[in-house]
């Protein structure tokens, strides 16, 4: 499985917030593209960038900062504020590889698949952030009543190849990943890319032994220190044979 290390941008700085919660903001650097520049450096195999004023916007806001950081060379996909084809056409002109539908998945679910004819399916992912199973919009700060598993099944029969779930409730809190609710996502049929709560290696590998999820999203633990990137190595996971208590999650996800 692989690490994806996560920047924020807000303001043009990199930031965290925890539960997506803008009063609750931690800024780390004044320079994404330096720290953009640092991922790659460390061999980063991609980097998920976040747009949070064009998530609260809806519409990009910072896109002349993402084409510096997609200037660094490592390939680049970007969430927040990408609600129509115009919005995905202006992300790839500034040298986006992959385009994250969130809220647009879920107001006009058609896009999507408008999206995957228009540009290809390998450039367009699922973007869901739930929070309690049902899935937030408009950067966080709306939930619908649609459950997540719903959302992506949609997505997959119109042809998305992947999805990134994120658990609000979990993300920049350092706790844990949800387990169970991944494994569940999973079970929908499309690969995952998780997001939230990662704090250890042994998440790491406790979420790479549930059939699939490829990938996993890392930004907190990576800006706090509490996981560390020594090489390019380190950006792949093995699973987890054997771990307390993983037991359940690994039976339901297989």
């Amino acid at each position: 499985m692989l690490i994806i290390p996560a920047i924020d941008l807000r303001g043009g700085r990199c930031v965290r917030l925890v539960q997506g919660d803008f009063a609750r903001e931690t800024a780390y650097d004044d320079d994404p593209v330096r720290v953009a520049r640092r991922w790659a450096d460390l061999g980063a195999r991609w980097i998920h960038v976040v747009d949070l004023d064009g998530a609260r916007a809806g519409k990009p806001m910072q896109l002349d900062l993402v084409r510096a950081i997609a200037e660094v060379g490592v390939p680049v996909e970007l969430g927040g504020g990408l609600r129509s084809l115009a919005d995905l056409d202006a992300a790839f002109t500034a040298g986006v590889s992959r385009a994250v539908l969130g809220t647009a998945a879920v107001e006009r679910p058609s896009l999507m698949g408008e999206a995957v004819a228009q540009f290809g399916p390998e450039r367009v992912v699922l973007g869901v952030d739930a929070r309690g199973g049902r899935v937030a919009v408009r950067g966080w700060a709306e939930t619908s009543d649609l459950a997540a598993e719903d959302v992506i099944a949609q997505a997959r029969d119109a042809g998305v190849p992947r999805v990134i779930y994120t658990d609000i409730e979990r993300d920049g809190t350092l706790t844990a990943p949800n387990f169970a609710a991944i494994a569940a996502i999973a079970r929908v049929g499309l690969p995952v890319i998780a997001s939230g709560g990662v704090a250890r290696r042994d998440h790491l590998e406790r979420l790479a032994a549930i059939a699939g999820v490829e990938a996993a999203i890392v930004g907190q633990a990576l800006y706090t220190g509490a996981l560390t990137i020594g090489s390019a190595e380190d950006w792949w996971v093995e699973p987890a044979t054997s771990l307390p208590g993983m037991g359940e999650d690994h039976e339901r996800a297989h």
